[in-house]
C-alpha cells in the first residue's frame, strides 16, 4: 500500500497539438477540475471525478488535497547542461565567447568525480524545484559526468536522456577526448545505461566545431549501431558559429548538413536552437523526424536571435522547448514559456498558453517517442506530475481574481506572471521529489 497515492486537485493535460490558432478554436485541451489521480508502483491507474466513490481497494489510501490548484504532467525540458548551473547568470558574452570564458572553465572541475556527483545531484534537485520530471541533458566531455547523471536520476526512477559529450579539438586541455576512447566510452554507458530503468543514452556531439570528421562519423556509427539511441547536439544557434562552421567544413551544404551526412540526423535527433536554418534545412529535419529544442531565454540572454517558430510548424519540423541553462536564465520552464511568447510576438504570432503548455509537456513526449510514459495525465502513464498555485504575492492574486472568465485568461495569467514559487510538489514515478517550504504554500 506505500506505492498508493492518491492527488487531489484541477488537472490539465492535452490530447493533440493545439495549432497557432486563437484560443477559442485550439483542439486537444483536457480541462478536469476537481479529479482525483489514483497512483499505484509509479503509474497512474486512474482517473475520477472527485466526487465519484472510490473502488473499495482505495478506501484507505492516503490523499494529498490539492483542491482549487493545477496539477499538469511534469514539464519536460529537451536541451539543458548540469556544469552550467555553476555560470549561470555570467555577464556580457554571445555564444563562442560566453564558451570559452564561462563554460569550458566550469566543466574541466567535472573531471573529478566529487565534483560530477555534487553537481548531477544539486541539477536534478533543481529541476525538481521548478516543477521539470524529465530532461535532455547535457553533462561534459568526462565519462564520470555521465555516470554520475545516470545513477542519480535512477535513484529516484526519473526518465533523463544524456551521455558523455564529444569533443577532440577546439577545446582547452583538460576537456578533449579522442576517437578511440570516446567510442569505448560511449559503448559502455550505453550498455550499462540505456534502456535501464528510464534513463537512456544520447549520442552528444557538443557542436561541430569540436569535433573532428573522424569523430562526427564515429558518432554517426554509433547512432546507426545502437537502436533507439537519441543524438543530440547544436545547431545554427549564432551567426559567427554557423560561419565558423562554414570555414571548417567547406564541402558541406549547411551546418545541419554537418551531421545529416554522418548519419547523426534521424527521428531521436534533439538540435539545440536552430535560428539560422533554411527552407532546405528544414526540409531535412521535418523529413527525418528530428526536432529543434527551442531555447528562449538562452536565445535572448546571449543576443543570438529570434527563432521563427511559426514557420518551422508549417513547414513541419517539430519544435520542443528548452531552459538551456546556463545560456538560459531560469530552469523555469514557466520563464522560459514567457521568453517565448516575447520572441514570437516580435515576429507577428501569439503563442497561447495551450500551444505553449503542450509542447512543454506532451508535445515534447510525442517528439522524443515518449508519450505512452510521459506528457500525459493518463492512466498506463507514469506518474510524473506537479501541482502548482494559480497565484502567489498581491499582484498575481488581484490578476487572478479577475481573469477567471475563461480558462484560457486565466491559464495565460498564471503562465506569464508565475515561476517556481508557485510550485507546491513534484512527483515522479508517483512519490514527491520536491515539496515547497510551509512559508511558501
Amino acid at each position: 500500500m506505500i506505492d498508493r497515492r492518491i492527488l487531489r486537485g484541477d488537472l490539465l493535460d492535452f490530447t493533440e497539438d493545439p495549432g497557432f490558432v486563437a484560443p477559442h478554436e485550439a483542439q486537444g485541451v483536457r480541462y478536469r477540475p476537481d479529479h482525483l489521480i489514483l497512483m499505484d508502483a509509479g503509474r497512474i491507474v486512474s482517473v475520477q471525478p472527485a466526487q465519484d466513490a472510490l473502488p473499495d481497494s482505495w478506501q484507505n489510501v492516503a490523499q494529498s488535497d490539492h483542491r482549487g490548484r493545477l496539477i499538469l504532467p511534469g514539464f519536460i525540458d529537451t536541451h539543458v547542461h548540469c556544469p552550467q548551473l555553476d555560470v549561470i547568470a555570467s555577464f556580457g558574452a554571445e555564444l563562442l565567447d560566453w564558451l570559452n570564458t564561462y563554460t569550458f572553465p566550469a566543466e574541466r572541475r567535472y573531471v573529478d568525480p566529487a565534483v560530477s556527483y555534487d553537481g548531477a545531484q544539486r541539477f536534478l534537485a533543481a529541476l525538481w524545484a521548478h516543477g521539470t520530471t524529465s530532461a535532455v541533458v547535457f553533462p561534459t566531455v568526462h565519462k564520470v559526468s555521465a555516470e554520475a547523471l545516470f545513477e542519480t536520476a535512477a535513484r529516484q526512477h526519473m526518465r533523463l536522456i544524456t551521455g558523455k559529450v564529444l569533443m577532440d579539438r577546439h577545446a582547452p586541455d583538460g576537456l578533449r577526448d579522442d576517437v578511440d576512447q570516446a567510442e569505448k566510452d560511449c559503448v559502455d554507458l550505453i550498455d550499462r545505461w540505456h534502456g535501464q530503468d528510464r534513463q537512456a543514452f544520447a549520442v552528444t556531439v557538443r557542436f561541430a566545431p569540436t569535433s573532428t570528421p573522424e569523430q562526427l562519423r564515429m558518432a554517426g556509427r554509433l547512432c546507426q549501431t545502437y537502436a533507439g539511441t537519441y543524438m543530440q547536439t547544436h545547431v545554427a544557434e549564432n551567426r559567427a558559429e554557423v560561419q565558423w562552421v562554414a570555414d571548417l567544413f567547406p564541402t558541406a551544404r549547411s551546418y545541419l548538413d554537418v551531421y545529416d551526412r554522418d548519419g547523426l540526423i534521424g527521428p531521436r535527433a534533439v538540435l539545440a536552437h536552430g535560428i539560422w536554418l533554411d527552407e532546405c534545412d528544414r526540409a531535412v529535419l521535418r523529413d527525418s523526424g528530428a526536432q529543434i529544442a527551442h531555447s528562449p531565454s538562452s536565445n535572448l540572454f546571449l543576443g543570438s536571435g529570434l527563432f521563427d517558430w511559426a514557420t518551422a510548424q508549417k513547414e513541419g519540423v517539430k519544435v520542443s522547448l528548452a531552459s538551456d541553462v546556463g545560456g538560459g536564465t531560469s530552469l523555469s520552464m514557466l520563464r522560459n514559456i514567457g521568453d517565448a511568447y516575447k520572441i514570437q510576438a516580435l515576429q507577428g504570432t501569439r503563442l497561447t498558453a495551450w500551444k505553449a503548455l503542450y509542447t512543454a509537456t506532451l508535445g515534447a513526449a510525442n517528439h522524443l517517442g515518449l508519450s505512452h510514459e510521459i506528457g500525459r495525465i493518463e492512466p498506463g502513464c507514469m506518474a510524473d506530475l506537479a501541482v502548482w498555485q494559480w497565484a502567489v504575492g498581491p499582484v498575481a492574486t488581484h490578476r487572478d481574481t479577475l481573469a477567471q472568465r475563461s480558462l484560457h485568461e486565466r491559464l495565460f495569467a498564471w503562465m506569464t506572471l508565475g515561476d517556481e514559487r508557485n510550485l507546491i510538489s513534484t512527483w515522479i514515478a508517483g512519490r514527491p521529489v520536491y515539496e515547497a517550504p510551509l512559508a511558501e504554500v
